[in-house]
């Protein structure tokens, strides 16, 4: 971020975030479990701590990706969408409650702790017919090749190892024709907002993340991933090695978020 000393520390290009845990550099093999780690302990608190780390405008972020995913809403196609690293089933329920009966969501997550907060909620909104939980890793997906009409992830891939990997299987199980759409905190273009989301981030966050939930070290370490994630155009360009077309991104409240959108063409 211009003129943060903090946001300065960071911006790596993908691979690096492979040995990234936040601003402290790990063995790749323990990364994983390190993450996984984290949310465990935050599963039950997941729209909270995105309400802390965004103010609560995540909930109009994501509500915009689902727009722009738009599910159809005829009620004879069939549509089948794969969030990834989705567990507590956040967006796959906005997408089903958009697309028609004919609208299905795989969500994916290595996590069980969240894909259990996933199932018991899509159980209450009575969704469990059109929402299925698996676990499973984002860079080796259990699904055969071209399997889905679009792909999903929000908030989930600065936290994968492997990034470059991860957008290469996203790619492998789309159909030709299929939609990529990834929603993440990002690089802040406008002046003078980086310092004060910097001052928020690093400072507030941690402490509330103390207050709500005993423990700070979490919510650190989720505010310092932001700031390892490659750039909005750094990662468009991943994007596009991964084999995807027509690539293109949107800012979100002066960058603070970002939605990158491509197709399996």
């Amino acid at each position: 971020m211009t003129g943060s000393t903090q946001g300065d520390r960071s911006r790596t290009r993908g691979p690096e975030m492979a040995t990234s845990f936040g601003f402290r550099n790990v063995a790749r093999e323990q990364k994983q479990t390190l993450v996984n780690d984290v949310f465990h302990q935050v599963a039950d608190r997941y729209d909270l701590m995105n309400d802390l780390m965004s103010g609560g405008m995540h909930r109009l972020w994501k509500d915009a990706m689902v727009a722009a995913l738009a599910p159809p809403r005829a009620q004879g196609r069939r549509f089948k969408v794969l969030d990834v690293a989705g567990g507590t089933g956040d967006i796959a329920t906005r997408i089903v409650n958009q697309g028609g009966a004919a609208t299905h969501a795989v969500v994916c997550d290595i996590n069980g702790s969240m894909l259990s907060v996933g199932r018991d909620r899509a159980e209450k909104a009575g969704l469990a017919d059109r929402l299925r939980f698996v676990e499973g890793n984002a860079e080796d997906l259990p699904f055969p090749d071209a399997s889905f009409d679009a792909y999903t992830i929000a908030f989930g891939i600065r936290n994968v190892p492997r990034i470059d990997q991860a957008l290469r299987e996203a790619r492998r199980v789309l159909k030709r024709g299929g939609r990529f759409l990834c929603l993440e905190f990002s690089q802040v273009d406008v002046a003078g907002l980086d310092r004060i989301y910097d001052q928020f981030s690093f400072n507030a966050i941690p402490a509330i993340g103390r207050v709500i939930t005993g423990d700070g070290e979490p919510y650190r370490y989720l505010v310092e991933s932001i700031r390892k994630f490659p750039h909005q155009e750094r990662f468009a360009e991943m994007i596009r090695e991964a084999g995807f077309s027509r690539v293109t991104y949107r800012n979100y409240s002066g960058g603070i978020a970002c939605l990158h959108s491509a197709w399996a063409i």
